[in-house]
C-alpha cells in the first residue's frame, strides 16, 4: 500500500512540477512580451520626439529662408515703395547681396540638416558670387555638391562650373559639364548643360563643339534649345 501511495505521490509531484514549470514559462513569456512592448514604445516615443524636433527645425529654417529670399529679391531703390512699406529695398546690388548673404548664412549654419538649410547654403554661394567672392562661393557649393539631394547637388555643380568658366578655368568647367550631361536632372536639364559645354569648347575644340550642337538639334528638334544650337553653329561657320 505504501508503495502504491509513494508512486501516486510521485506522480502528483511530477504533475505539480510540470504545472510550476509551465507557469514559470508563461510568466517568463509575459515578462519578455512586456519588455518588447516597452522597448517598442520607447523607440516610438524617441522617433516621435526626433520627428517633432526635425519638423520644428524645418519650419524655423523655412521661415528664415523666406526672409533671406525677400532680401535676395529686394528692390534696388533710393526710397521705400509706399505700396509695399514692409518690403526690403537697397541702394545698390552689392548692398542687397550682402544683406541676403547674412540671412542665408545664418539659416545654413543653424539648420544644416534641413532642406531649407541646405538651400540657404546654395543661395549664400550665389550671393558670394554676386559679391565677386568666388573662392568662398566655391567652398560653399562644394559643401552641397555631394549632397544626397541629387537635384540640389546638380544645381551646386552647375554653378561651380559657371564660376570656373567666368574665372578663367575652362578645363575645370568642362569636366563638370561633361559629368552633368550624363546625369538625369529636372533642375539642370541636359540640353542646357550641352549648350554650356559647347560654348566653352568653341575656341579650344570647335570640331567637338559643332558635334555637340548637332547632338542638341537631333535630341531636341523644333525647340528654342535647337535654335540656340543653330546660332552656335553659325558662330563656328566662319572658322570651319
Amino acid at each position: 500500500m505504501s508503495e502504491h501511495i509513494s508512486r501516486k505521490e510521485l506522480k502528483q509531484d511530477k504533475i505539480k512540477e510540470t504545472i510550476e514549470h509551465g507557469a514559470e514559462a508563461v510568466i517568463s513569456h509575459g515578462q519578455f512580451t512586456l519588455i518588447v512592448v516597452v522597448a517598442v514604445l520607447l523607440v516610438a516615443l524617441a522617433y516621435g520626439g526626433w520627428r517633432l524636433y526635425i519638423d520644428r527645425q524645418t519650419v524655423d529654417a523655412s521661415a528664415g529662408f523666406d526672409t533671406g529670399m525677400k532680401a535676395y529679391q529686394g528692390r534696388i531703390a533710393a526710397t521705400r515703395d509706399p505700396a509695399e512699406p514692409d518690403e526690403p529695398f537697397y541702394p545698390d546690388e552689392p548692398a542687397r547681396a550682402q544683406d541676403a548673404l547674412q540671412r542665408f548664412t545664418k539659416v545654413a549654419e543653424k539648420y544644416p540638416g534641413t532642406n531649407p538649410g541646405r538651400l540657404a547654403r546654395y543661395y549664400s554661394a550665389l550671393c558670394l558670387e554676386d559679391l565677386e567672392r568666388h573662392n568662398q562661393a566655391l567652398e560653399e557649393l562644394k559643401k552641397i555638391g555631394g549632397s544626397s539631394d541629387k537635384e540640389l547637388a546638380a544645381m551646386a555643380q552647375y554653378q561651380m562650373a559657371m564660376i570656373y568658366s567666368r574665372t578663367g578655368k575652362p578645363d575645370d568647367a568642362v569636366k563638370i559639364f561633361r559629368t552633368l550631361a550624363d546625369k538625369q536632372s529636372a533642375l539642370v536639364p541636359r540640353p542646357l548643360v550641352l549648350l554650356e559645354l559647347a560654348g566653352l569648347l568653341r575656341n579650344s575644340d570647335p570640331k567637338e563643339a559643332a558635334s555637340i550642337y548637332q547632338k542638341v538639334k537631333k535630341e531636341f528638334p523644333d525647340t528654342p534649345i535647337a535654335d540656340q544650337a543653330d546660332r552656335g553653329l553659325d558662330f563656328l561657320s566662319p572658322k570651319s
